[in-house]
């Protein structure tokens, strides 16, 4: 029987207990892709990260993402996490952590800034690895099933529900209130039939909802669901707080702008979450996209495989 180490933060707060948990494995090497799909579905978290050797010397490490149900390209709250992780043991694979990560992903090559105090690791922020891309428009009843809300809860003012990625694509809509964001809920056979017409890429359907307020529209509260992946609902979701972020500000009427969001998520679930992202766009395209937030550490142990 062989084993392997593993370490887990709650990324995106300062709070045991808070934000979204994640598990990493500190040196994969020996785990078959079976392995990696069995420990990830074992923990139940809405990802675990595997930490391998890079391809490239000039990088850190190559970071493999996986679902309860599958493998992803990308997501914000593993990198975060992991780039945290490794920050704090001081070396990977023999090679010494300064404060600036290189992680090979199947989305792309990202990168990673560490804040310390000290020894102690403070943030990372990380950039995504993809420009933003914006998909198909979702039918605001498609959205409402889904979620067991009216189709008048859905506020259609600044877009209508529509897909967009920086890396891993999301379904995104606005909604009218608080009330109606506390009110929504999961139907897995809605999602189901959501799938099929409106799946991009390597990912299933998940939804992001989320309210703005008037008096402060760049702070905002969201939720996110994703079922098919055995997720009911993710405490924080970088990758789509990333790409909202970028959709939002590739909607101002400014050609040429830095926005910085502050997106709130998981409070229903009693996992509260801030997770932060930067935004630049220049002569209308969005430029750069970048999430931060702190972790707090768990538990360390090992696995048996």
């Amino acid at each position: 029987m062989k084993t392997v180490a593993f370490t887990t933060v709650d990324v995106f707060t300062t709070t045991r207990f808070e934000g979204n948990p994640l598990a990493v494995m500190t040196d994969a090497r020996g785990l078959s892709d079976a392995d990696m799909q069995n420990i990830a579905a074992e923990f139940g978290y809405s990802e675990v990260t595997f930490v391998l050797p890079p391809q490239d010397p000039a990088n850190t490490a190559c970071i493999r993402i996986f679902t309860p149900t599958m493998e992803v390209p990308f997501a914000g709250h593993p990198n975060v996490g992991t780039a945290y992780v490794l920050g704090q043991q001081g070396e990977v694979f023999g090679r010494p952590v300064g404060d600036h990560l290189r992680f090979e992903e199947k989305a792309g090559l990202v990168t990673v800034n560490l804040k310390r105090d000290g020894d102690k690791v403070l943030t990372a922020s990380i950039r995504a690895p993809k420009p933003l891309a914006i998909g198909n428009a979702i039918a605001k009843e498609t959205v409402a099933r889904c979620i067991a809300i009216e189709p008048g809860d859905i506020r259609l003012a600044n877009h209508e529900p529509v897909v967009a990625s920086v890396g891993l694509s999301f379904v995104f809509a606005e909604l009218a209130d608080l009330d109606a964001l506390g009110r929504a809920r999961p139907n897995l056979a809605y999602f189901q039939d959501a799938a099929a017409p409106t799946a991009e890429g390597n990912h299933d359907f998940s939804l992001f909802v989320y309210v703005r307020s008037e008096e402060a529209p760049w702070a905002i509260r969201g939720r996110m669901f994703a079922p098919l992946d055995n997720v009911p609902e993710d405490p924080a979701t970088g990758s789509a707080s990333a790409a909202l972020g970028a959709y939002l500000v590739s909607l101002e009427a400014e050609p040429t702008m830095n926005m910085s969001l502050t997106i709130e998520q998981g409070v229903e679930m009693g996992r509260r979450s801030i997770i932060g992202i930067d935004v630049a766009k220049q002569d209308g395209i969005v430029t750069d996209v970048t999430i931060s937030g702190a972790c707090a550490p768990v538990m360390r142990g090992e696995i048996e495989y």
